[in-house]
């Protein structure tokens, strides 16, 4: 899938708005791929796979588009 980075909390996580959804994508830092956390701003685009956990959706895998 393919979003832009909406929000980045200086904590290590932020928030992808998904194309096509109205609900952003909570994702850690933890699951970028090729990519710091201190290298992403708001409004880059990103891809990333969706995933079910115990507080709903998140994206993992995400990387730079």
């Amino acid at each position: 899938m393919t979003g832009t980075i909406k929000t980045l909390i200086d904590k290590g996580f932020g928030f992808i708005a998904r194309e096509g959804e109205t609900k952003d994508l909570f994702f850690h830092s933890k699951e970028l791929v090729g990519v710091t956390f201190a290298d992403l701003k708001v409004g880059d685009t990103v891809t990333f796979e969706v995933v079910e956990t115990e507080k709903g959706l998140a994206a993992t895998k995400v990387s730079r588009a």
